[in-house]
C-alpha cells in the first residue's frame, strides 16, 4: 500500500520574489472548508538567523495553490515566547474557529542544515536563564483564526523544559474530552519504558490546559527498522473504522530518512491501537524529496478528505511541498487486513 504522489509535485516551491520565502516552503497545515483548501506553510529566506514564518495559499482543487499575499500571514512575535521562529502548523476547526498548533523557539535556529544534526543557534545568556532560553528549545503553542488573516496567540501548550513538538489536536472531542498528541524528546529511558522518542497522548477539558494532565504512551518505534524514532504527522481523521492517523518514522541517530506510516485508533478510546502499517506508505524517492535542506525527508503536517479521497500534504527535504493521495477506503481496508493487525 502506497500513497500516490501527484504528477504536479512539488505543488509549492520557494518564491525568490519574496525574501521571507525565497529559500524554503515546507511542512504545511491544510484544512478544507466551504469548498476551499487553506494551506498555512512554513517559509524562510536565506537570512543567517533563519527566521521562519507562515505563508498562506488557497486552492479549489487541492492541487493548484495560489499564494494569498506577497506578505507572510503569521510570524514570530516581537518579544514573546515565540519570537525566534514558528514552524509546522497543524490545523483543526471547532465551531467557526480554526485552531493551529505550531512549534516555536525563543530565538531563530540559524541555518540548521549547516550544523551537526539537531543543533541550533544558542543565545548568550547568564547561568540563571531558563532552560528554554539556554538551549533554545523547540516547544509548542496554540493560535486561533477565523479567516487566516487575523490571528490570536493563545499561549504555550507544552512544558518549557521539554523539547516537545509534533503536537496535534484531534478535530473533535472524544468522550467529552479534547485530545492531544505530542512527542517530548526527553521522555526516553527506563523511567518512561521507551528507548527512543515516541508518541504520547493527553486528555483535557480545555484546549489550553495540558501541562498538568497525565501523558499516556500511545505508540513507540521499532528498533532496527525504518521507524525507530516516531512522531505524529497530521490531525487524525474520523472514519467508520476508527481514527486514521499518519505518523512519521526515522532511523535513530544521524540524518536518517523520514518516512510515513499509518495507524487506526479506536473511535471511543484512542489509547487503543487497532492496526498499524508494517511498512511505510510514503517515503522519499524523487529528487525534490532526496535533495534539499534535509536530504531524504517526507514530512506530512496536513491531511483532508474530500469526496472520499485522502489528500496528504508533506514537506519534501525541508524545502518544497508535495501532495500524495489515495481513495480513503483503500487505506482503511488495508489497515483492516491481516497484514496490519496490531499485536
Amino acid at each position: 500500500m502506497k500513497l500516490i504522489k501527484s504528477s504536479e509535485n512539488p505543488i509549492l516551491t520557494p518564491n525568490p520574489v519574496n525574501e521571507w520565502e525565497s529559500l524554503i516552503t515546507c511542512n504545511p497545515g491544510v484544512i478544507y472548508d466551504k469548498g476551499i483548501f487553506y494551506m498555512l506553510y512554513r517559509a524562510a529566506g536565506n537570512d543567517k538567523e533563519h527566521v521562519i514564518r507562515f505563508g498562506l495559499a488557497t486552492s479549489k482543487d487541492g492541487v493548484h495553490f495560489e499564494r494569498s499575499s506577497k506578505e507572510f500571514a503569521f510570524g514570530p512575535s516581537i518579544d514573546g515566547y515565540d519570537s525566534g521562529c514558528i514552524e509546522d502548523p497543524r490545523i483543526v476547526k471547532f465551531d467557526d474557529d480554526f485552531y493551529i498548533t505550531y512549534a516555536y523557539r525563543p530565538y531563530a535556529p540559524g541555518q540548521y542544515w549547516t550544523f551537526a544534526h539537531d543543533v541550533v543557534l544558542l543565545p548568550e545568556c547568564g547561568d540563571h536563564a531558563p532552560l528554554a532560553i539556554k538551549q533554545n528549545l523547540g516547544n509548542t503553542a496554540l493560535a486561533v483564526t477565523k479567516d487566516f488573516v487575523n490571528f490570536k496567540r493563545l499561549g504555550r501548550l507544552t512544558s518549557p523544559v521539554l523539547d516537545d513538538r509534533d503536537v496535534i489536536l484531534f478535530p473533535e472531542q472524544v468522550g467529552g474530552k479534547y485530545v492531544m498528541l505530542h512527542r517530548p524528546k526527553q521522555y526516553v529511558g527506563d523511567e518512561y519504558g521507551v528507548k527512543y522518542p515516541s508518541v504520547w497522548i493527553k486528555f483535557s477539558d480545555d484546549l489550553l490546559d495540558w501541562e498538568s494532565k497525565e501523558s499516556h504512551l500511545l505508540m513507540t518505534g521499532i528498533e532496527g527498522t525504518w521507524e525507530e524514532k516516531i512522531g505524529g504527522s497530521a490531525p487524525p481523521i474520523r472514519t467508520e473504522a476508527g481514527w486514521l492517523m499518519l505518523y512519521h518514522g526515522v532511523e535513530h541517530g544521524g540524518c536518517g530518512f523520514y518516512r510515513v506510516g499509518a495507524v487506526l485508533l479506536d473511535i471511543d478510546n484512542p489509547l487503543k491501537i487497532i492496526a498499524r502499517t508494517p511498512q511505510p506508505i510514503l517515503e522519499p524517492e524523487l529528487d525534490y524529496e532526496l535533495n534539499g535542506m534535509y536530504h531524504g525527508c517526507v514530512f506530512p503536517t496536513g491531511n483532508v478528505v474530500v469526496d472520499d479521497k485522502l489528500y496528504v500534504y508533506y514537506g519534501a527535504a525541508d524545502m518544497n511541498i508535495g501532495l500524495a493521495t489515495c481513495p480513503l477506503n483503500d487505506l482503511i481496508n488495508y489497515l483492516k487486513s491481516d497484514t496490519c493487525k496490531f499485536v
